[in-house]
């Protein structure tokens, strides 16, 4: 059998951190610390740019153990470029980010990376909003913000999963290092969700608990937590590029009917009009051009409404085909960049 242990690493991105990463960090290594038998483990934390003390407090982790390692952005560069170098420097087999405020805990880890290599997946998602998932004391506009922008993700996307935007999550390290990434902040996970299913990679998803009620006794004092509004207009614009031109060919479908509607009754008032005029032995020889004259002169507005709407719905059909031919030709560029790089990667390293 064999007993060779798994080597993981935990990626904790990190801003503005001070009055919980000393207590988190010490809760997160005891953990790893009582999984020594199972996995080689590092932490790996970067600090993004920080304006208080969380550099310096890393720092002294990584000075007192050499398992924990830390990477400094000068600047604040936000979360999709912090996870971008945490990839780039991660040395295990498994990548795991928690957030600092584990508001998911420490115990998410082991059942991650479990997953992964029961499934051999590429990437696992800790999901609250799948059946077993569970959220506990979130403030009640985010947790419904946070759910209906994760239901609306599932449904533009090709592949139903329950949570896009969740950052706990564990990755296969020589899938993620060549995925190309360019998102800087918070859509970056829904980015890395819609690329990997470009690259058909295999997700699988674990029942997960969102607690706060920790989280919630450093109020007013952390000054790193996304702003509710700000993430979920991030989420439903991240959901357009899943299946942008179902955006476009609903509308167009919607303004069809609207247009056909207004249309029929318009020809079918027309048709009855034309049996009055030749009942009448007026211009019976013209009476369909004659009866649309009349219907025009009596609501000149249906005609406007009708045929306005019609060449909208037109043009929206039209710029649906369009954004489909574009995520076609954009998906298989990704799928031949991504294997180029790869390519080019590896041969450099032989």
């Amino acid at each position: 059998m064999n007993t060779e242990k798994t080597f993981i690493t935990i990626l904790l991105p990190a801003y503005n951190e001070e009055a919980i990463l000393e207590t988190n960090l010490n809760v997160v290594t005891s953990y790893l610390n009582s999984k020594n038998d199972k996995y080689d483990w590092e932490i790996v934390i970067v600090n993004d740019g920080s304006k208080d003390r969380t550099g310096e407090i890393a720092d002294g982790f990584e000075k007192l153990n050499s398992n924990i390692r830390v990477i400094h952005h000068p600047t604040n560069l936000n979360l999709g470029n912090a996870l971008q170098t945490g990839f780039c420097n991660a040395r295990g087999e498994i990548i795991v980010v928690l957030d600092i405020d584990l508001s998911y805990s420490v115990d998410h880890i082991e059942r991650l990376v479990d997953k992964m290599l029961e499934t051999s997946s590429d990437i696992v998602v800790a999901s609250p909003y799948m059946k077993g998932g569970k959220v506990s004391e979130v403030p009640f506009s985010r947790r419904i913000m946070s759910l209906w922008v994760n239901r609306f993700m599932s449904l533009a996307a090709q592949d139903k999963y329950y949570t896009f935007t969740g950052m706990v999550r564990a990755y296969r390290r020589e899938f993620i290092k060549y995925v190309n990434l360019k998102t800087k902040d918070y859509e970056i996970n829904p980015e890395i969700m819609y690329k990997a299913m470009i690259l058909r990679a295999k997700i699988t998803e674990i029942p997960a608990h969102l607690d706060w009620t920790e989280q919630n006794k450093f109020a007013g004092k952390r000054t790193s937590s996304i702003r509710v509004l700000r993430g979920f207009f991030s989420g439903l614009m991240s959901g357009f590029i899943f299946r942008p031109y179902i955006f476009f060919v609903g509308i167009g479908a919607v303004l069809m009917c609207l247009s056909l509607y207004q249309l029929i009754w318009l020809f079918a008032d027309t048709l009855s009009g034309m049996n009055d005029i030749v009942l009448q032995k007026t211009l019976s020889e013209n009476a369909f051009s004659a009866s649309l004259a009349l219907q025009f002169q009596k609501n000149p507005q249906s005609f406007l409404v009708g045929g306005v709407t019609f060449l909208a719905a037109i043009q929206f059909l039209s710029l649906g085909f369009m954004s489909l031919q574009s995520k076609r030709y954009f998906e298989e560029l990704f799928h031949l960049g991504s294997a180029l790089k790869k390519h080019i990667e590896k041969q450099s390293l032989q």
